[in-house]
């Protein structure tokens, strides 16, 4: 009797703890908003959901770089928008002061204003982000981009061609930056003749800079230097060719010289003084290209526009390589604009349809674990009845003696 007696006790007590214990999973699944509360409950289920766990911190990480990406891409192009604006301006003033009849104190007014967008572009080019990384600098973005040599006063790059990119999806990678390099110092002198003989009072000037530069490109020869070397040779009958390295050009580029009047070649000019004696020439040859930046530029510019010994065919060399070098800068910075539109343009696309994903992820989980309200409230009514049963049951069976047996 006994033996049956402690049966009965423990099946009551056990009925009493398992109804509170599923009723206590079900509160809790409520509280959690989850029928997932342990992989025990649904295996496959709970293993979804680690992996859409898993899928969302990495898509929430691409927004986060995609944020960053933006803010950095747009601080560049505010920057490039208004150096754009002071090239416009130098290509004005340098215009203006071709102008013959501008005194020493009006080209002296000129270079003090080029002398304070020269400092404005300065300061734009060591333009630093909110982290403190100077974003033309390349990948040495910690120390500034553009520094001025004291010794030389030459302005000098100090960065290197590198780009970071951030990550804002699994295939796509874009640059958070553009180096200074490329858009501010990869950028050619203007390309012009050295004459290396010519007779007296005579001058070659460039009539056309295109025309020119497209010669340059074509004929520059970087391996053989002798190839370089031309010449303008006009015989006693007045007739003249261009000779390269000592050979014809093919087709050839001759013709007849009039005294005084000049001789085109592919954006060239030969200007001979009237009286000079035939034959003659002039050789000349096309010199190495540099590179420099629009701040060294403006520097010598600057320079030629407070000399008050500066002749008028020096300045105009000094203007037309202003306006040439600012050109092609500008260009530059164009370009780079572009380029960084596509970018924000990929940007928020890819940001939007990250969006979209994690909509549809969440939505999935959703359905995988997320607990149903009504469902959930049944249940815990449903264990709250058999708790209430099972613990009248219970309370039956403890106030059981053995008279009760006996009788």
């Amino acid at each position: 009797m006994r033996l049956t007696f402690n049966m009965q006790f423990n099946q009551s007590l056990n009925g009493i703890l398992n109804a509170q214990q599923r009723m206590s999973k079900a509160e809790s699944q409520l509280s959690k908003q989850t029928r997932i509360l342990s992989p025990a409950d649904d295996p496959a289920g709970a293993a979804k959901v680690l992996s859409l766990d898993q899928n969302k911190a990495q898509i929430d990480q691409y927004q986060t770089n995609s944020i960053l990406l933006k803010n950095n891409l747009g601080l560049q192009e505010t920057v490039l928008t208004s150096m754009r604006t002071s090239y416009d301006r130098i290509s004005t003033l340098a215009q203006a002061t071709g102008n013959g009849t501008y005194t020493l104190e009006q080209r002296k007014a000129v270079a003090f204003e080029l002398q304070n967008i020269q400092t404005e572009l300065f300061d734009l080019m060591n333009t630093r982000s909110a982290d403190g990384s100077y974003i033309f600098a390349g990948f040495q973005d910690k120390t500034p981009a553009y520094v001025r040599n004291p010794v030389t006063g030459e302005f000098e790059f100090k960065g290197d061609d590198g780009n970071r990119a951030m990550q804002i999806s699994q295939s796509i990678s874009l640059p958070g930056n553009d180096s200074g390099k490329a858009i501010f110092d990869s950028v050619f002198t203007r390309f012009s003749p050295q004459v290396t003989a010519a007779p007296a009072n005579s001058t070659t000037t460039v009539s056309n800079q295109t025309a020119f530069d497209s010669f340059y490109l074509s004929n520059f020869d970087n391996l053989t230097p002798t190839n370089n070397q031309f010449s303008l040779q006009i015989d006693a009958a007045s007739n003249y060719q261009i000779l390269r390295n000592g050979n014809s050009l093919t087709p050839p580029v001759a013709g007849v010289y009039t005294p005084g009047q000049n001789i085109g070649f592919n954006g060239l000019a030969f200007q001979l003084d009237a009286a000079t004696p035939v034959p003659t020439q002039v050789d000349f040859e096309l010199p190495a290209p540099e590179q420099t930046n629009i701040l060294n530029t403006l520097q010598r510019f600057i320079e030629t526009l407070n000399d008050p010994n500066t002749l008028s065919d020096s300045l105009q060399s000094f203007i037309l390589d202003t306006l040439e070098q600012t050109r092609v800068t500008a260009n530059n910075v164009d370009s780079a604009l572009a380029n960084l539109g596509g970018r924000l343009n990929v940007v928020d696309s890819v940001f939007n349809t990250n969006a979209d994903l994690l909509i549809t992820n969440q939505s999935y989980k959703a359905d995988i674990s997320e607990v149903d309200l009504a469902a959930a409230l049944t249940e815990i009514k449903r264990q709250e009845v058999a708790l209430q049963a099972a613990s009248q049951s219970f309370t039956k069976v403890n106030a059981t003696t053995l008279f009760d047996y006996i009788r």
